[in-house]
């Protein structure tokens, strides 16, 4: 188990489990007709995602652009779900 924190796989394992997740709640929302609400749920899906992708670099010694890289997607997913949410009010 310590192997899997230690290379940052764990993080691969967390983001497959957030993409059946993702997977799950569309496919969900889409039989109740909220097409509309599962796609707001995207860019909070993506921020996350970046923020895990960044994590699993820096946990594997990745070159700090990468992670930077991850973090500034992540930032800008956050933007875009928050404009989202503004913009519905």
């Amino acid at each position: 188990m310590e192997e899997l924190f230690a290379d940052g796989r764990i993080v691969d394992a967390i983001l497959v489990m957030v993409a059946i997740e993702a997977a799950a709640l569309f496919a969900w929302m889409k039989r109740r007709g909220r097409v509309r609400l599962a796609w707001s749920l995207l860019p909070n899906l993506a921020s996350g995602a970046c923020l895990m992708l960044a994590l699993r670099a820096a946990l594997s010694d990745g070159w700090w652009g990468w992670i930077a890289l991850c973090l500034a997607g992540s930032l800008a997913a956050h933007v875009a779900d928050l404009a989202g949410r503004l913009r519905d009010r």
